[in-house]
């Protein structure tokens, strides 16, 4: 098994990018528009987790790195947030890292 070495991912899901550094999402983007959500509750807390909805209405935790179908979990400012299901899990090009990292 190899180890992961890129400490950036992007988790897309259906309206939002939410763009991770070492657990810490450090940008959010909404799809439709291209536009950085700077207030956004996620920005600056950790995924704490992901969560999968099952068609049978049941819930599964995942405590492991999220996956495509999981929904990510933050515990920010004493409020949780879950996500849509994730649809994609990417490497953001360096242009981008430079965009919320300036």
């Amino acid at each position: 098994m190899m180890l992961e070495r890129r400490i950036h991912k992007v988790f897309v899901t259906r309206n939002t990018e939410y763009h991770v550094k070492r657990d810490v999402c450090v940008a959010v983007r909404d799809r439709r528009s291209g536009e950085w959500l700077r207030a956004h509750l996620a920005r600056g807390h950790s995924v704490d987790g992901a969560l999968r909805f099952q068609p049978t209405g049941g819930v599964t935790p995942n405590d492991g790195a999220p996956r495509i179908g999981d929904s990510l979990f933050f515990h920010a400012a004493g409020r949780d947030l879950v996500t849509s299901a994730v649809l994609s899990v990417e490497r953001p090009p360096r242009d981008v890292i430079k965009q919320y990292e300036a």
